[in-house]
């Protein structure tokens, strides 16, 4: 399938509703877990310790994330404690966040754009191993590259969308991110199982 952007939004909109509060409360305590363990920062010291334990629990947290996304997008029971179940696959995903990340400087060490593609490229992994626990880092990564072959466009397109949202965000207070967050990760949702349909 290749399903308009606009499309899947409308979709991602239909399989929040009525699950709000519980999309809304599960974001919250990721985005809150994800970014105060980078907050605090050590003087003098180049790799800190939030900076580690960012690395430790960023990879367990985005798949966790990835496995709540897609139980809401398809319809399934979607629970607050996915977001932990990462952890049940901690090496796997912990692997996989940091070759992401490796990968990724390494290719925008050269330019901004080649890392751009890089992130794109690779940005299915975590759906991948929540379809498949089972599968190597190495294989997830592998994957989410020949599934994004030809749609990298399409998903910098989706992101310029919840880009531009997320301007609009910041004239609310930052209240409307509260909404923005789960309709992004359940959005992605959607194009994962868009894109896999190929």
């Amino acid at each position: 399938m290749n399903t308009e952007n606009i499309t899947l939004m409308r979709a991602a909109r239909e399989s929040i509703k009525g699950k709000w509060g519980l999309a809304i409360l599960t974001f919250f305590i990721y985005t809150l877990l994800t970014t105060t363990s980078g907050s605090t920062r050590s003087h003098g010291s180049m790799l800190t310790l939030s900076s580690i334990l960012t690395l430790i629990i960023g990879g367990p947290l985005a798949l966790g994330a990835a496995i709540f996304s897609l139980s809401m997008s398809r319809g399934k029971e979607a629970r607050l404690e996915q977001i932990f179940q990462g952890f049940n696959n901690f090496s796997t995903a912990f692997i996989a966040y940091l070759l992401i990340i490796l990968y990724v400087l390494l290719w925008a060490l050269l330019l901004i754009v080649p890392g751009i593609i890089a992130a794109l490229g690779y940005s299915m992994t975590f759906y991948i191993l929540a379809d498949d626990p089972l599968m190597k880092p190495q294989d997830a990564l592998k994957k989410s590259k020949s599934m994004m072959d030809g749609h990298k466009l399409k998903l910098f397109y989706l992101c310029l969308r919840f880009f531009l949202l997320a301007l609009l965000c910041i004239l609310t207070l930052g209240i409307g991110f509260f909404w923005l967050i789960p309709y992004g990760h359940v959005t992605m949702a959607k194009f994962y199982d868009d894109i896999k349909g190929n």
